[in-house]
């Protein structure tokens, strides 16, 4: 999400097809959470098609609350703005959900390389271990995003034109893994409400339009 405006970094977020381990204590600590029964299947609601302007559609931005922009938080969003006119909180929290939910919902395939350009050195280096260990022990996860149920900015900082935003995830999902013979190892099938806090950073002063996820933890 770089200095060629937001809409890039939604591109890129959408490009994110690797898992995030959310059993690895050492970056995400415990995940707390209670399970949760599913909910009777709804008919899906018609999506109304999105304007086109000069040929392209544009993406409708969710309407989110964002931090107050007195507070030090929104200050300091307000701060990036300057530094990057095209950046908005309301469409890194688009991108955000959409990481979140590539990341939580592709580990499992061990997608080391799509995985290395998009986390920091430290968190890859984490997330590599723990595929290595799942291979090592003839483990397979099984990692399903039921439902994002908020996103919301919890932090933002700017140190020169390196900007890291916190965002808390509260999601539904099903965590389960299993050992060579198929029995459980570890998780369950039963839909789980999860409370993450990740944390995404970048320099909005470099041609790199990546947000970075650099550290994870249960919130």
């Amino acid at each position: 999400m770089g200095a060629g405006g937001f809409p890039v970094d939604l591109v890129l977020f959408g490009m994110i097809a690797a898992f995030l381990v959310l059993r690895l204590r050492s970056i995400l600590g415990r995940r707390q959470g209670f399970e949760r029964s599913e909910p009777p299947a709804r008919p899906a609601a018609r999506v109304a098609e999105a304007p086109v302007i000069e040929g392209v559609a544009e993406r409708p931005v969710s309407a989110r609350p964002l931090p107050d922009p007195a507070g030090p938080v929104g200050q300091a969003l307000a701060r990036m703005q300057r530094i990057d006119r095209n950046f908005s909180p309301s469409r890194f929290l688009d991108g955000a959900e959409s990481a979140f939910r590539m990341i939580v919902g592709a580990f499992a395939a061990g997608q080391r390389e799509v995985l290395r350009p998009l986390l920091s050195p430290d968190t890859f280096r984490a997330f590599d271990a723990a595929i290595t260990a799942r291979e090592t022990n003839g483990e397979t996860q099984r990692t399903e995003v039921r439902a994002i149920q908020a996103a919301t900015i919890e932090a933002a900082d700017l140190r020169g034109n390196t900007a890291d935003i916190a965002v808390r995830f509260v999601s539904d999902q099903v965590n389960l893994t299993t050992g060579p013979d198929g029995a459980v190892v570890s998780g369950t099938d039963a839909v789980t409400e999860i409370v993450d806090l990740w944390t995404f950073e970048r320099d909005l002063g470099s041609s790199d339009p990546t947000w970075r996820l650099v550290a994870a933890r249960s919130a």
